[in-house]
């Protein structure tokens, strides 16, 4: 189901929501181990079952969002453009703590996506909202 409905099964008087609100945090360096490309693969088949799929990028998980990386010296896939196609898979809510962006020397403008910057508060209370949270 498209557009973030949900299947309604009809019982007397009830009806269950079987979509779920999933946030997957992204914590670990790009290219670093195949965790990434792993919780990338989850994400994407997550959101291919209809389910709403949010996405937080943290602490070193921030350079997994930075543009021009030098893919040639990387001992992992790049996964930089399987970032690009999130949307195609009803991806559209991707947060970065803007915390974790200062302590590293980038900004919102370095970012090959563009995200909703979050303070460290607002990430407590962005992941009160989600029944899942799936850490990298």
């Amino acid at each position: 189901m498209a557009g973030g409905q949900f299947a309604c099964r009809s019982l007397p008087g009830f009806c269950l929501n079987t979509m779920k609100r999933y946030l997957f945090v992204m914590r670990q360096l790009p290219h670093n181990s195949s965790r990434v490309q792993e919780t990338l693969d989850q994400l994407l088949t997550t959101a291919a079952f209809d389910q709403s799929v949010s996405l937080l990028f943290m602490d070193e998980g921030v350079f997994q969002l930075k543009s021009a990386q030098a893919s040639e010296f990387m001992v992992m896939k790049n996964t930089a453009a399987m970032f690009l196609s999130l949307e195609l898979y009803g991806i559209t809510q991707v947060y970065v703590e803007t915390e974790s962006l200062a302590a590293r020397g980038l900004t919102q403008d370095d970012l090959i996506l563009p995200v909703q910057a979050l303070s460290r508060i607002a990430v407590h209370d962005l992941i009160q909202q989600h029944d899942i949270v799936i850490p990298d």
